[in-house]
């Protein structure tokens, strides 16, 4: 009787190990490893090589994009995979469990010598993050067709380079078209980065959808003065109007139910002890769960900030920087997902993400689902981001049956 394929534990734990090497700062132990960068590049040739061992070979779109497919009896690809780069001093699992995951499957099917219905394939997303490079999931955004490669190229990032520099300079861009490719699922295991399944005791979330999201750029224009002799009356305090935008975020989250909203950024000029702020900059991390409700909480902090502003004598111009639509999962997949990790005898619930992925992007484009695995206190994007290894496998077995299940069908 032939060999169940199953994951291989160690050495499923020892990848992420070992990749979690590549960017490590050993004062913190957070990885780093941004959009295009050497230490991106190193972690995408280190997910090659365990797929060169499986005699795989990695292929790359215009933008980087990497994939791999194991040819299957008909046409059709069940894919799975997630994103290596990181967050600057970011954790070990983030976006790297799905993609070392997703090998896995693929080597137990491999040493399994199963030949399966529809092929299985690997993918890993470049600027899943959008740290270095805007937007977030810009990989799957151009897989999807919403970016271009011109557009793309031509994006400036953080430190002066653009990204068509820095793919020249990394060597990561091929002459593939994975967008081409006859995807029938694609799947993403991630940790959760959130603190349900950790507290609850789950052992894994079927996630259903993603909650959408707007994000938005205010500039704020005041008139820089000196701190000592400038009458508060008198003030066009750009720093103040700033942080009358955080209030007012806050404030609309009690009035529109399900409602996030978030300051993570604020600049100022010219940033003295002793002088008024001349103008500032912050960004707003809009989030819900229904498209409706995040409109009117996009249209109604524009309003409220515009307001706070002029209360303050400061102007406000406001620029949209990403637009994610609420998004529901196949429900085909999502069963298949539930199914495969009630046959492990695995807790589960189905929930749904408050962080956006790559699978948010593609479902619609290709059919898509995810999956959950805890994470301890809900921590991510930091050197404290942790999984537990038997988390970690169980996500992967899961994933792998999935697989199995869907190409057999």
């Amino acid at each position: 009787m032939p060999k169940r394929p199953d994951i291989d534990g160690p050495r499923l734990l020892a990848d992420i190990e070992t990749l979690a090497r590549i960017g490590r700062d050993p004062s913190t132990g957070g990885v780093t490893r941004l959009a295009f960068s050497g230490e991106d590049r190193a972690g995408r040739d280190f997910v090659a090589g365990l797929l060169a061992e499986l005699s795989m070979e990695t292929r790359y779109d215009a933008i980087g994009n990497a994939f791999a497919v194991r040819p299957g009896a008909r046409e059709g690809i069940v894919l799975a995979g997630s994103h290596t780069d990181t967050v600057a001093s970011g954790g070990r699992f983030d976006g790297a469990l799905g993609v070392l995951a997703a090998v896995a499957a693929l080597r137990a099917v491999h040493e399994a010598g199963m030949t399966t219905g529809w092929g299985l394939g690997v993918v890993s997303f470049v600027n899943e993050e959008g740290v270095r490079f805007m937007p977030d999931m810009m990989g799957s955004l151009y897989v999807r067709g919403s970016l271009d490669t011109a557009s793309v190229r031509s994006v400036v990032g953080i430190d002066g380079m653009t990204v068509g520099e820095a793919l020249d300079r990394s060597g990561m861009a091929g002459t593939d078209d994975l967008s081409s490719l006859p995807v029938r699922a694609y799947l993403e295991l991630h940790i959760e980065q959130g603190p349900v399944l950790a507290g609850e005791g789950i052992d894994v979330g079927i996630v259903t959808g993603v909650q959408g999201l707007r994000w938005m750029r205010c500039r704020l224009e005041g008139a820089a003065n000196h701190a000592g002799t400038t009458p508060m009356s008198g003030r066009r305090d750009a720093l103040l109007a700033a942080a009358l935008v955080a209030v007012e975020a806050r404030a609309l989250t009690r009035e529109i139910p399900g409602l996030r909203a978030t300051v993570g950024q604020v600049r100022c000029l010219p940033g003295l002890v002793n002088v008024v702020a001349g103008s500032a900059e912050c960004t707003v991390d809009l989030r819900h769960p229904e498209a409706g409700e995040l409109d009117r909480a996009w249209h109604a902090a524009i309003e409220r900030f515009r307001g706070a502003c002029t209360g303050e004598g400061v102007a406000i111009e406001v620029e949209e920087l990403a637009h994610a639509a609420p998004v529901t999962f196949d429900p085909g997949l999502v069963s298949a997902l539930d199914t495969a990790a009630a046959a492990r005898g695995l807790t589960r619930r189905r929930l749904l993400s408050g962080a956006g992925h790559d699978a948010q992007i593609l479902q619609g484009f290709w059919p898509s689902a995810m999956l959950f695995v805890p994470s301890r206190n809900g921590i991510s994007h930091s050197p404290l981001e942790y999984s537990s290894p038997e988390a970690c496998v169980s996500g992967a077995r899961v994933l792998l049956d999935a697989m199995l299940a869907l190409s057999a069908d």
